[in-house]
């Protein structure tokens, strides 16, 4: 029996969280504005300058529910957890795998190959899609480099060519990711290759946005498993920074992330209006912006998907959960190699 808990997130200023036996409510000025049953909740995301009862807290955290805090532009602030769960024979595993560069590198190379394939076959279908031969031609160049990347890379094993076999691909990825703007759109969404802290034009302020709730539901499923969020293969190792969950995303953000955006863009469901500029050059999203960019990633979330290791179809929410329980796997040497979850 599959289980998908949705994630609440709060953006109201001034909003309230408080439990009420087993339902959470959300105030506002006193009022109660919305309520749910606890256990139909995965997760709590809350933006900016919204408070929670330290009640709800402490019972996040002892059910192992993730409490995440964003400033008001949906950038990472802090997480609440709990007890340190999962098997320390596990996390033990982990940092073996870490200290051995050969058996780290082959991960890497698995997570970096499923990026590049996926990515790849955004490209794919966008060219399909176009109706301008001029970018048709581009889209099919750069899907070219990721098919060039992908035959050399299988002979990789050292970890700094496999990051530079992924940065080739990503910079191929961004030259052209604003070809997959409907051209109408394209003065408002041009991109001028992938830039952020802060993000400086509306399309990579929206992709920023992303990110950060996709490297959330990673960092959940990571730690969800026992295993440690900072302890990763692709990433390199810094105080603070969820290594492991950056190397998970990597996989799925380009179907999940990516298209996404150009699908808010495309229908319009995002335009100009909803981003502002900030002193020094940066762009963020609005509020108006963040509810419909956090309604239509809960709704990706509920779609299905056939995943192809398990063969069965799985809400697109549980993606990471099952990836890293098969990393979990491999891990403790249940699996010969870890596999990466590929689009199709």
């Amino acid at each position: 029996m599959k289980q998908f808990l949705n994630t609440l997130y709060v953006m109201t200023q001034g909003a309230y969280i408080c439990l009420d036996h087993e339902t959470v409510k959300v105030e506002v000025e006193g009022k109660v504005q919305m309520q749910v049953p606890l256990h139909h909740l995965g997760a709590i995301v809350i933006f900016g300058n919204v408070m929670m009862s330290p009640f709800i807290m402490a019972r996040c955290a002892d059910d192992g529910r993730a409490v995440v805090i964003l400033d008001r532009n949906g950038r990472f602030k802090c997480r609440v957890i709990g007890k340190t769960s999962g098997n320390v024979l596990l996390r033990q595993a982990q940092y073996e795998a870490v200290r051995d560069r050969d058996k780290s590198a082959l991960i890497a190379r698995n997570m970096v190959a499923g990026k590049v394939k996926n990515a790849r076959h955004v490209l794919m279908r966008a060219a399909r899609e176009t109706d301008l031969p001029d970018e048709e031609v581009q889209l099919r160049k750069a899907a070219g480099i990721h098919a060039d990347v992908l035959f050399h890379l299988k002979d990789e094993t050292d970890i700094d060519r496999i990051r530079g076999r992924e940065g080739e691909s990503a910079a191929a990825y961004f030259d052209v990711f604003d070809r997959m703007v409907k051209e109408d759109d394209r003065d408002s969404f041009r991109m001028n290759g992938r830039n952020r802290r802060p993000p400086l034009d509306p399309i990579n302020a929206l992709l920023s946005f992303l990110y950060t709730l996709v490297l959330g539901d990673c960092v959940s499923a990571v730690e969800g498993v026992g295993l440690d969020s900072q302890m990763g293969f692709l990433h390199v190792l810094r105080p603070g920074r969820p290594s492991l969950a950056l190397d998970l995303m990597e996989e799925f953000r380009a179907v999940l992330a990516d298209r996404l955006a150009l699908t808010l863009i495309n229908r319009k469901q995002i335009t100009g209006k909803e981003f502002e500029p900030r002193p020094g050059g940066a762009v963020y999203l609005n509020e108006a912006g963040r509810k419909t960019v956090v309604m239509a990633y809960q709704k990706r979330k509920q779609e299905e998907f056939q995943h192809p290791l398990l063969n069965e179809k799985i809400p697109v929410g549980l993606i990471p959960h099952i990836q890293a329980r098969l990393l979990a796997r491999h891990l403790r040497g249940d699996l010969e190699e870890y596999t990466p979850v590929l689009y199709s």
